[in-house]
C-alpha cells in the first residue's frame, strides 16, 4: 500500500484518536515508578491489542516494561517510542487531561503520548502490516538504560528507525541532534566552626565558584558546544566551612572530537587549594545524531507528505537527545521528530494540536508504506 491510497477522511477516525490519547494521558507514567509504568503498559497494549488485533510483547527491565509489537514477517522499519514520562505521580489531579479547542493538555500529552497514539492509528491505516515493529520504552526520560542494547539490536534488524519524539516548532522533523551528556563534579573539602576556626577548614563553596567559572568557559558557541553547569549543592549550615560541594553539568555537542575535548577538560579538572580532592563522575550518554543519518528518509518524508497533499515538512537540527541518537550512531538511517504538534515538552504547559494529529499519522502511515516496499 502507498500512501496515496490513505486518505485522511477515511483513515483516520479523529474521535478515537481522542478516545485512546485521553486513556493514555490518564494513566500517569512517571520514570522510575514502577507501578505507574506497569499501569501504563497494561493500558497502551489494550489499544494496541483494539486498533491492532493483538497485543504486544512486554519486555520486563529494571526500569519498567517495554512494549514491542510486531507486524509479522522480515522487519523493515521500526518505529520508536517511550511511555514514561518526566511528571511526578499528582500532576494529573493539578492538570488534568483537557480538550479545548483544537488544544489537548495533560501531563505527558506532548512529550509523547499524542505521538504514540498517532503512530497506532497510522499502522492501523495499513492493510499489510508486515515489517512494522513499534517498539515503546520505560526509561527514555532517564537514560535509556535498560532498553538502549534492545532499541539497538531492533533498529540494526529492521533497517530504518523513525522516533516518535514530538515535532520541533512547526510541525519540522528531527534530521540532526546534539549528542548529550551529564556530569557530577564533588568537590571534597573539609568542615571547620566558620566562627571559631574557619582556617581549619577547607572551603568546598570557595573551590567550587573557582571552577564554575573555569567550566562555563568550556562551551563552544561557534562549534554548537555548549557546556552549562546546572546544579549547585553545597553546605550544610551558616556557621560551617562546607566540606562538600556538588556541582551538575549539561553538555551538548555536534561533533563527536568535542565530545572527548569537553570530556578531557572535565575529567581533568585540577585542585586550587591542596588539600581539596576532585572526584568527576557520569559522562556522555546519548552520541550525536549526524544530519547523515536521515539524508534517505528526509526526502522521502517529504515526498510522502507531496504526493499524500500535506504540507511538506521542514527539517531541522535540535540539541535536545532522544533514542534516535543511539540509533543513527550504529549506522541505522534514523529520523526523528515524527510525533505531536504542539510546544511546552516537560512543562506545565504542554499541549498537542489535535487538529494535527490525522495528518500526522497519514505522513508516518505512508513512510512506513514506503520502507515496507524495499
Amino acid at each position: 500500500m502507498n500512501s496515496s491510497s490513505l486518505p485522511l477522511a477515511v483513515a483516520f477516525d479523529s474521535p478515537g484518536m481522542l478516545e485512546d490519547l485521553e486513556a493514555l494521558v490518564t494513566t500517569e507514567s512517571p520514570s522510575q515508578d514502577l507501578e505507574s509504568l506497569e499501569n501504563s503498559a497494561a493500558v497502551l497494549n489494550q489499544i494496541l491489542e483494539r486498533r491492532l488485533g493483538r497485543r504486544a510483547n512486554v519486555v520486563l527491565g529494571p526500569a519498567g516494561p517495554h512494549l514491542w509489537w510486531q507486524g509479522g514477517g522480515e522487519p523493515k522499519v521500526l518505529v520508536i517510542g517511550h511511555h514514561d514520562t518526566v511528571f511526578p505521580r499528582g500532576a494529573l489531579a493539578e492538570r488534568p487531561f483537557r480538550v479545548e479547542g483544537s488544544r489537548a493538555t495533560g501531563p505527558g500529552v506532548f512529550d509523547m503520548k499524542a505521538g504514540i497514539i498517532q503512530a497506532v492509528h497510522a499502522v492501523a491505516a495499513l492493510e499489510d502490516r508486515s515489517g512494522v515493529e513499534i517498539l515503546i520504552t520505560a526509561d527514555e526520560e532517564v537514560g535509556s538504560g535498560s532498553s538502549r542494547q534492545f532499541i539497538e539490536e531492533r533498529a540494526v534488524a529492521c533497517g530504518a528507525v523513525l522516533v516518535l519524539e514530538p515535532s520541533a516548532d512547526g510541525g519540522a522533523l528531527k534530521t540532526a541532534r546534539k549528542g548529550t551528556g551529564t556530569f557530577e563534579i564533588l568537590i571534597h573539602g573539609r568542615a571547620a566552626h566558620a566562627g571559631l576556626e574557619p582556617e581549619k577548614g577547607v572551603n568546598a563553596l570557595v573551590e567550587a565558584a573557582e571552577h564554575i567559572l573555569q567550566i562555563n568557559r568550556l562551551g563552544a558557541a561557534e562549534r554548537g558546544t555548549t557546556v552549562t553547569p546546572t546544579l549547585a549543592q553545597v553546605g550544610t549550615a551558616d556557621n560551617v566551612v562546607p566540606a562538600l560541594a556538588r556541582i551538575v553539568v549539561d553538555v551538548r555537542v555536534v561533533e563527536d572530537d568535542e565530545r572527548v575535548r569537553v570530556d578531557t577538560a572535565l575529567r581533568s579538572l585540577t585542585a586550587i587549594h591542596p588539600e581539596v580532592v576532585i572526584d568527576v563522575q557520569g559522562g556522555f550518554n546519548r552520541p550525536p545524531m549526524p544530519p547523515s543519518s536521515s539524508e534517505w528518509l528526509f526526502p522521502m518524508a517529504c515526498d510522502v507528505a507531496r504526493s499524500s497533499g500535506l504540507e511538506e515538512p521542514r527539517g531541522v537540527a535540535v540539541g535536545g537527545g532522544s533514542d534516535g541518537n543511539f540509533t543513527a550512531a550504529i549506522g541505522v538511517a534514523t529520523l526523528d521528530g515524527l510525533g505531536a504538534v504542539g510546544g511546552g515538552a516537560h512543562a506545565n504547559h504542554e499541549w498537542v494540536d489535535v487538529s494535527q494529529m490525522p495528518t500526522r499519522a497519514l505522513l508516518l502511515a505512508g513512510l512506513i508504506a514506503r520502507l515496507q516496499s524495499r
